[in-house]
């Protein structure tokens, strides 16, 4: 191998610090008692009202219309102790730096969510019947994408599994997710979901949080928001100390997968989205669980599969150190969104930062990221969408997707 051909395998690898010559463009935002438009009427059985316009910083798309976005809420309020009924949101979300006005939102529809034979899914903890999620009614939607169709693939942390729904909230089918992701004892708790009640498998409440699709609209990549059970996610007093999070890639056309492993910067944190660069990289937004001045981290990765080993085969992993012979996706830090210089930091920082979303690109020629920020339904905190302007040779790699 030439000594150029070397290099140009090593930066695949390992891509180099991006400059991170990106701005915050503005703060988009809605009061955290807003209406959504889905008609509904009376109170879930928390007292929120059902038509709350909550949660819906879950996750973010962008639809290839204009300046439209898909917003999904996640279960609604009270951690899953709510029979909120599960919806998408579509916005009109307007970015024009330095206007008056730098991020403006406006909701322009709202859908509910139904199985194949048009029952709507709720996100309680309670509505499943059976230990196939294909089978039961519970769903906490926290990755969206739009195909080349318009059909919308949804990531289900409950599973985890993945669902693919019409424009119009139907479910057409579900792509199957591996048997060793799931929980093979669904519970109405948490703790019915650890062991010693389960060994394998995801952690409650630490699924697959984040959902990419290729830009050529043949494969999905779905990344869990923690360790698996057997891949060393927690110690005999259930605490996490493992760092090696799964990624999963679904070829659309024969369900054939892959798994790569993300390391986590510390076991405390999880992972919330995933969205794709160009067939290869991709940007992972990794955070702790604080909220205002307690907030430490918030931050997202540029990754990089090229060289990753998959783990298809390993029926396990080690909560540290990977085995030999196995590497890790290339990481490197691309956006600190607590970077003194957004002014994000503080008091009023949100605790969830969990959606990212490439949109059309600016005037200027910059590419637009978008990150959203889960409210979980808090009346008093505002629903927030973040955009910011990436210099084009930050992401020189930078595939559109051919939506």
């Amino acid at each position: 191998m030439t000594r150029r051909l070397a290099l140009c395998a090593l930066l695949a690898v390992a891509p180099g610090p991006a400059r991170a010559d990106v701005t915050l463009v503005g703060v988009g935002t809605i009061p955290g008692t807003a209406s959504d438009l889905s008609g509904l009427r009376g109170k879930t059985s928390d007292g929120t009202p059902h038509d709350r316009l909550g949660g819906l910083g879950s996750a973010v798309a962008y639809t290839g219309r204009g300046t439209e976005y898909v917003l999904v809420s996640d279960r609604g309020p009270k951690d899953g102790a709510s029979d909120f009924a599960c919806r998408y949101h579509r916005m009109d979300v307007r970015v024009t730096p330095g206007g008056a006005t730098p991020v403006a939102l406006k909701l322009t529809a709202t859908t509910l969510l139904t199985d194949n034979r048009g029952r709507r899914f709720i996100g309680s903890l309670d509505a499943f019947q059976h230990p196939d999620p294909e089978r039961n009614l519970r769903l906490d939607p926290e990755g969206v994408r739009v195909g080349r169709r318009g059909e919308l693939y949804v990531a289900d942390e409950y599973g985890p599994v993945i669902y693919e729904f019409d424009p119009a909230g139907r479910r057409r089918r579900s792509i199957p997710v591996p048997a060793h992701y799931r929980a093979p004892r669904p519970g109405r708790s948490p703790a019915d979901e650890l062991p010693p009640h389960a060994v394998v498998g995801r952690q409650p409440n630490r699924g697959m949080e984040g959902l990419a699709i290729s830009p050529d609209g043949t494969r999905l990549i779905g990344i869990m928001q923690g360790p698996l059970l057997q891949d060393g996610a927690l110690n005999e007093k259930n605490e996490r100390v493992g760092l090696n999070v799964r990624v999963l890639e679904l070829d659309l056309k024969t369900g054939r997968p892959r798994e790569f492993v993300y390391r986590l910067a510390d076991p405390s944190h999880g992972v919330s989205e995933i969205v794709a660069v160009n067939d290869h990289q991709f940007l992972v937004l990794e955070r702790d669980g604080k909220l205002g001045a307690d907030a430490a981290f918030k931050r997202v990765y540029l990754i990089d599969l090229t060289g990753a080993t998959d783990v298809t085969g390993l029926a396990a992993l080690p909560g540290r150190a990977l085995p030999a012979g196995v590497a890790p996706a290339a990481k490197v830090l691309f956006l600190d969104l607590l970077d003194p210089r957004f002014g994000v930091a503080g008091a009023a920082c949100p605790e969830k930062f969990e959606g990212l979303a490439f949109g059309p690109d600016l005037r200027d020629g910059r590419r637009l990221l978008m990150v959203t920020a889960d409210n979980d339904f808090v009346a008093d905190q505002p629903l927030r969408v973040y955009a910011f302007a990436v210099d084009r040779s930050d992401l020189p790699g930078f595939v559109a997707p051919g939506l």
